[in-house]
Protein backbone atom coordinates (compact mmCIF):
# COMPACT_ATOMS: atom_id res chain seq x y z
CA UNK A 1 0.00 0.00 0.00
CA UNK A 2 0.98 3.45 -0.79
CA UNK A 3 1.41 4.79 2.76
CA UNK A 4 2.71 1.43 4.32
CA UNK A 5 6.01 2.04 6.05
CA UNK A 6 8.96 1.80 4.14
CA UNK A 7 11.36 0.85 7.57
CA UNK A 8 9.95 -0.98 10.24
CA UNK A 9 12.09 -1.95 12.72
CA UNK A 10 11.42 -3.47 16.11
CA UNK A 11 13.94 -4.36 19.27
CA UNK A 12 16.66 -4.25 16.72
CA UNK A 13 20.10 -5.67 18.19
CA UNK A 14 23.93 -5.79 17.31
CA UNK A 15 26.54 -6.94 19.14
CA UNK A 16 30.33 -7.58 18.64
CA UNK A 17 32.63 -9.39 20.12
CA UNK A 18 36.10 -8.06 20.32
CA UNK A 19 39.37 -9.91 21.76
CA UNK A 20 41.94 -8.30 23.76
CA UNK A 21 44.85 -9.71 25.38
CA UNK A 22 43.31 -13.06 25.23
CA UNK A 23 39.87 -12.10 26.58
CA UNK A 24 36.63 -11.31 24.62
CA UNK A 25 34.94 -8.54 25.23
CA UNK A 26 30.73 -8.29 24.02
CA UNK A 27 30.11 -4.94 22.92
CA UNK A 28 26.81 -4.03 22.22
CA UNK A 29 26.57 -1.22 19.17
CA UNK A 30 22.85 -1.52 19.24
CA UNK A 31 20.51 -1.86 22.06
CA UNK A 32 17.04 -2.36 20.88
CA UNK A 33 15.73 0.20 18.42
CA UNK A 34 12.39 0.75 17.56
CA UNK A 35 11.84 2.40 14.47
CA UNK A 36 8.69 3.26 11.94
CA UNK A 37 9.74 5.67 8.87
CA UNK A 38 7.49 6.45 6.71
CA UNK A 39 6.97 6.42 2.93
CA UNK A 40 8.51 10.13 0.92
CA UNK A 41 10.43 11.07 3.99
CA UNK A 42 13.74 12.30 4.95
CA UNK A 43 14.26 10.50 8.62
CA UNK A 44 17.44 11.38 10.04
CA UNK A 45 19.80 10.03 13.20
CA UNK A 46 21.59 12.48 14.46
CA UNK A 47 24.88 11.22 17.04
CA UNK A 48 27.98 11.04 17.81
CA UNK A 49 31.06 8.62 16.31
CA UNK A 50 30.41 5.49 18.06
CA UNK A 51 26.02 5.72 19.17
CA UNK A 52 25.09 3.13 16.26
CA UNK A 53 24.22 5.15 13.00
CA UNK A 54 26.11 3.42 11.09
CA UNK A 55 25.72 0.40 12.10
CA UNK A 56 22.00 0.51 11.93
CA UNK A 57 22.32 1.60 8.20
CA UNK A 58 24.72 -1.26 7.60
CA UNK A 59 22.14 -3.49 9.05
CA UNK A 60 19.51 -2.20 6.75
CA UNK A 61 21.78 -2.25 3.35
CA UNK A 62 21.74 -6.29 4.19
CA UNK A 63 25.48 -5.88 4.88
CA UNK A 64 25.45 -6.85 8.06
CA UNK A 65 23.07 -8.95 10.63
CA UNK A 66 21.57 -8.19 13.52
CA UNK A 67 22.25 -9.93 16.79
CA UNK A 68 18.46 -9.77 17.46
CA UNK A 69 15.27 -7.82 16.79
CA UNK A 70 12.90 -7.69 13.33
CA UNK A 71 13.02 -5.53 10.56
CA UNK A 72 11.21 -5.22 7.60
CA UNK A 73 12.15 -2.66 4.20
CA UNK A 74 9.32 -2.07 2.19
CA UNK A 75 7.57 -5.08 3.59
CA UNK A 76 9.88 -7.47 3.03
CA UNK A 77 11.45 -9.22 6.06
CA UNK A 78 15.23 -8.36 6.48
CA UNK A 79 16.39 -11.93 6.99
CA UNK A 80 14.27 -14.26 5.02
CA UNK A 81 14.21 -11.90 1.54
CA UNK A 82 17.90 -10.01 1.56
CA UNK A 83 17.77 -9.71 -2.12
CA UNK A 84 14.20 -8.69 -2.33
CA UNK A 85 15.74 -5.75 -0.37
CA UNK A 86 19.28 -5.09 -2.06
CA UNK A 87 16.73 -4.52 -5.30
CA UNK A 88 15.09 -1.72 -4.03
CA UNK A 89 17.39 0.27 -1.60
CA UNK A 90 20.41 2.30 -2.25
CA UNK A 91 23.25 2.43 0.08
CA UNK A 92 25.80 5.28 0.56
CA UNK A 93 28.70 4.70 2.91
CA UNK A 94 30.46 6.80 4.84
CA UNK A 95 33.81 5.95 2.81
CA UNK A 96 32.16 5.17 -0.72
CA UNK A 97 31.94 2.76 -3.11
CA UNK A 98 33.48 4.04 -6.21
CA UNK A 99 36.36 2.06 -7.49
CA UNK A 100 39.47 4.35 -8.20
CA UNK A 101 41.04 3.25 -10.95
CA UNK A 102 37.74 3.44 -13.10
CA UNK A 103 36.23 6.47 -14.56
CA UNK A 104 32.53 7.89 -13.19
CA UNK A 105 30.90 6.21 -16.16
CA UNK A 106 33.08 3.33 -16.15
CA UNK A 107 32.02 2.79 -12.21
CA UNK A 108 28.16 3.84 -12.94
CA UNK A 109 27.44 1.17 -15.57
CA UNK A 110 29.36 -1.63 -13.68
CA UNK A 111 26.94 -0.73 -10.59
CA UNK A 112 24.20 -0.92 -12.62
CA UNK A 113 24.85 -4.21 -14.17
CA UNK A 114 25.60 -5.60 -10.36
CA UNK A 115 21.64 -5.04 -10.56
CA UNK A 116 20.71 -7.14 -13.28
CA UNK A 117 20.69 -4.21 -15.79
CA UNK A 118 21.49 -5.33 -19.34
CA UNK A 119 24.70 -3.07 -20.85
CA UNK A 120 22.90 -0.47 -23.08
CA UNK A 121 20.65 0.33 -20.53
CA UNK A 122 23.17 0.65 -18.08
CA UNK A 123 25.13 3.19 -19.87
CA UNK A 124 21.74 5.02 -20.80
CA UNK A 125 21.43 5.18 -17.17
CA UNK A 126 24.65 6.34 -16.63
CA UNK A 127 25.00 9.18 -18.94
CA UNK A 128 21.31 10.32 -17.33
CA UNK A 129 22.40 10.43 -13.56
CA UNK A 130 26.03 11.68 -14.68
CA UNK A 131 24.03 14.81 -16.13
CA UNK A 132 21.38 14.89 -13.20
CA UNK A 133 24.46 15.20 -11.03
CA UNK A 134 26.41 17.57 -12.59
CA UNK A 135 28.92 15.43 -13.98
CA UNK A 136 29.52 15.41 -17.38
CA UNK A 137 32.99 17.36 -17.21
CA UNK A 138 34.56 15.26 -15.24
CA UNK A 139 32.69 11.50 -15.04
CA UNK A 140 35.32 9.69 -17.85
CA UNK A 141 38.04 10.62 -15.76
CA UNK A 142 39.37 8.20 -13.16
CA UNK A 143 37.97 8.84 -9.98
CA UNK A 144 41.31 8.83 -8.24
CA UNK A 145 41.02 12.26 -9.49
CA UNK A 146 37.54 13.47 -8.06
CA UNK A 147 37.67 16.08 -5.76
CA UNK A 148 35.84 15.22 -2.62
CA UNK A 149 32.49 16.96 -3.36
CA UNK A 150 32.90 15.67 -6.86
CA UNK A 151 33.41 11.42 -5.15
CA UNK A 152 30.56 11.98 -3.17
CA UNK A 153 28.37 13.11 -6.42
CA UNK A 154 28.76 10.21 -7.81
CA UNK A 155 28.69 7.97 -4.53
CA UNK A 156 24.99 8.98 -4.15
CA UNK A 157 24.88 8.70 -8.11
CA UNK A 158 25.72 5.07 -7.53
CA UNK A 159 23.23 4.31 -4.69
CA UNK A 160 20.73 5.67 -7.21
CA UNK A 161 21.10 4.18 -10.53
CA UNK A 162 19.06 1.13 -10.62
CA UNK A 163 16.07 3.88 -8.86
CA UNK A 164 15.28 2.65 -5.50
CA UNK A 165 12.69 3.47 -2.98
CA UNK A 166 14.88 3.83 -0.27
CA UNK A 167 18.14 5.53 -0.04
CA UNK A 168 20.46 4.93 3.22
CA UNK A 169 23.12 8.22 2.97
CA UNK A 170 25.62 7.74 5.55
CA UNK A 171 26.77 11.03 7.04
CA UNK A 172 26.84 11.82 3.16
CA UNK A 173 28.61 15.71 3.97
CA UNK A 174 31.59 14.71 6.01
CA UNK A 175 34.50 16.16 5.46
CA UNK A 176 33.38 18.09 2.43
CA UNK A 177 33.72 22.09 1.86
CA UNK A 178 30.70 24.31 2.39
CA UNK A 179 29.43 24.75 -1.05
CA UNK A 180 29.77 20.99 -1.74
CA UNK A 181 27.73 20.44 1.39
CA UNK A 182 25.12 22.77 -0.03
CA UNK A 183 25.19 21.14 -3.29
CA UNK A 184 23.97 18.17 -1.93
CA UNK A 185 21.79 19.66 0.48
CA UNK A 186 19.43 20.54 -2.65
CA UNK A 187 20.14 17.30 -4.35
CA UNK A 188 19.04 15.35 -1.30
CA UNK A 189 15.70 17.70 -1.26
CA UNK A 190 15.11 17.08 -5.02
CA UNK A 191 15.31 13.37 -4.65
CA UNK A 192 12.59 13.54 -1.53
CA UNK A 193 10.18 15.35 -3.77
CA UNK A 194 11.00 12.72 -6.54
CA UNK A 195 9.32 10.24 -3.73
CA UNK A 196 12.22 8.32 -2.51
CA UNK A 197 12.36 7.69 1.33
CA UNK A 198 15.68 8.92 2.91
CA UNK A 199 17.40 7.96 5.80
CA UNK A 200 20.47 9.88 6.54
CA UNK A 201 22.95 9.73 9.55
CA UNK A 202 24.69 12.57 10.03
CA UNK A 203 26.68 14.19 13.32
CA UNK A 204 25.88 17.87 11.76
CA UNK A 205 22.96 19.98 13.68
CA UNK A 206 22.41 22.05 10.61
CA UNK A 207 22.45 19.05 8.18
CA UNK A 208 19.33 17.56 10.43
CA UNK A 209 18.01 20.73 11.09
CA UNK A 210 17.93 22.02 7.92
CA UNK A 211 17.14 18.17 5.31
CA UNK A 212 15.36 16.27 8.08
CA UNK A 213 11.42 15.63 8.52
CA UNK A 214 12.20 13.46 11.31
CA UNK A 215 14.80 13.20 13.76
CA UNK A 216 16.02 10.56 15.85
CA UNK A 217 18.42 11.01 18.61
CA UNK A 218 20.77 8.26 19.01
CA UNK A 219 23.60 7.40 21.80
CA UNK A 220 25.22 4.62 23.10
CA UNK A 221 22.79 2.63 20.16
CA UNK A 222 19.55 3.65 21.72
CA UNK A 223 17.02 6.40 20.51
CA UNK A 224 17.11 8.42 22.87
CA UNK A 225 14.04 10.96 21.63
CA UNK A 226 12.51 11.58 18.16
CA UNK A 227 10.14 13.50 16.72
CA UNK A 228 10.27 17.14 14.32
CA UNK A 229 13.34 19.59 14.75
CA UNK A 230 10.91 21.74 15.73
CA UNK A 231 8.65 19.52 18.10
CA UNK A 232 12.16 18.50 19.41
CA UNK A 233 13.66 22.46 20.04
CA UNK A 234 9.94 22.43 21.71
CA UNK A 235 10.79 20.42 24.25
CA UNK A 236 13.58 21.78 25.44
CA UNK A 237 11.44 25.19 26.42
CA UNK A 238 10.61 28.27 24.91
CA UNK A 239 12.41 31.18 23.65
CA UNK A 240 14.89 33.63 25.29
CA UNK A 241 14.94 37.05 24.93
CA UNK A 242 17.21 39.25 26.17
CA UNK A 243 16.73 42.91 26.67
CA UNK A 244 19.85 44.97 27.63
CA UNK A 245 19.01 48.66 29.49
CA UNK A 246 21.57 51.65 30.71
CA UNK A 247 21.58 51.02 34.37
CA UNK A 248 20.83 48.64 36.56
CA UNK A 249 18.05 50.42 37.98
CA UNK A 250 15.90 50.29 34.76
CA UNK A 251 16.43 46.96 34.29
CA UNK A 252 14.88 46.25 37.97
CA UNK A 253 12.13 48.22 36.63
CA UNK A 254 11.99 46.32 33.24
CA UNK A 255 12.05 42.90 35.41
CA UNK A 256 9.39 43.57 37.47
CA UNK A 257 6.72 45.13 34.97
CA UNK A 258 7.44 42.24 32.85
CA UNK A 259 6.94 39.53 35.17
CA UNK A 260 3.86 41.40 36.01
CA UNK A 261 2.28 41.19 33.02
CA UNK A 262 3.90 38.64 30.77
CA UNK A 263 3.43 34.76 31.19
CA UNK A 264 7.17 33.80 31.18
CA UNK A 265 8.57 29.86 31.69
CA UNK A 266 11.55 32.06 33.24
CA UNK A 267 12.99 35.11 34.43
CA UNK A 268 16.35 36.17 35.93
CA UNK A 269 19.12 39.48 35.55
CA UNK A 270 22.62 40.00 35.49
CA UNK A 271 23.56 43.57 35.79
CA UNK A 272 22.47 45.75 33.13
CA UNK A 273 20.19 42.61 31.49
CA UNK A 274 16.94 40.90 31.57
CA UNK A 275 16.70 37.51 30.63
CA UNK A 276 13.18 35.68 30.09
CA UNK A 277 12.22 32.43 28.56
CA UNK A 278 8.47 32.07 26.75
CA UNK A 279 6.48 30.47 23.98
CA UNK A 280 6.93 31.83 20.68
CA UNK A 281 9.13 34.79 21.60
CA UNK A 282 9.55 36.29 17.89
CA UNK A 283 5.66 36.52 17.96
CA UNK A 284 5.66 37.98 21.60
CA UNK A 285 8.85 40.37 21.21
CA UNK A 286 6.70 43.38 19.79
CA UNK A 287 3.84 43.59 22.52
CA UNK A 288 7.18 43.31 24.55
CA UNK A 289 8.98 46.30 23.53
CA UNK A 290 5.50 48.41 23.42
CA UNK A 291 4.97 47.61 26.87
CA UNK A 292 8.51 48.51 27.82
CA UNK A 293 8.12 51.58 26.11
CA UNK A 294 4.63 51.86 27.32
CA UNK A 295 6.56 52.43 30.99
CA UNK A 296 9.37 54.48 29.10
CA UNK A 297 11.81 52.10 30.04
CA UNK A 298 14.65 52.52 27.43
CA UNK A 299 15.71 49.11 25.67
CA UNK A 300 19.67 49.57 24.69
CA UNK A 301 19.37 46.22 22.42
CA UNK A 302 17.35 42.79 22.48
CA UNK A 303 18.55 39.68 21.07
CA UNK A 304 16.22 36.49 20.37
CA UNK A 305 17.38 33.30 20.55
CA UNK A 306 15.80 29.69 19.98
CA UNK A 307 17.05 26.12 21.44
CA UNK A 308 18.92 24.45 18.96
CA UNK A 309 19.15 21.11 18.35
CA UNK A 310 22.03 20.71 20.78
CA UNK A 311 20.36 22.06 23.30
CA UNK A 312 18.18 18.88 23.00
CA UNK A 313 20.87 16.65 22.85
CA UNK A 314 22.27 18.10 26.17
CA UNK A 315 18.75 17.88 27.73
CA UNK A 316 18.17 14.20 26.56
CA UNK A 317 21.85 12.72 26.94
CA UNK A 318 23.21 15.43 29.42
CA UNK A 319 26.68 16.22 27.38
CA UNK A 320 26.51 18.90 24.25
CA UNK A 321 26.70 17.42 21.05
CA UNK A 322 29.02 20.04 19.91
CA UNK A 323 31.57 19.24 22.85
CA UNK A 324 31.10 15.73 21.81
CA UNK A 325 32.68 16.08 17.98
CA UNK A 326 35.36 18.78 19.27
CA UNK A 327 36.81 16.13 21.62
CA UNK A 328 37.46 13.64 18.93
CA UNK A 329 38.99 16.15 16.48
Amino acid sequence: MQNDPVIEIKQLQKNFVLKEHGKKQQIKAIRGVDLIVGPGQIFGFLGPNGAGKSTTQKILSTLMRPSGGEVKILGYDLIKQPNKIRQNVGFVSQTGGANLALSGTENLVLQAQLFGIDTPTAKHLAAKVSQRFQMLNYINRPTSTYSGGQKRRLDIALGMIHHPQLLLLDEPTTGLDPQSRAYLWIEIQKLKTEGVTILLTTQYMDEADKLCDTLAIIDHGKIITQGTPDELKRSVGGDTIVFSFPSQTIAHQAKELLNEHVVLERLNITDRSVYLTLKDGERALPDLLRLLDGSELTVQSVTLARPSLDDVFLKYTGRSLRDDESEKQ
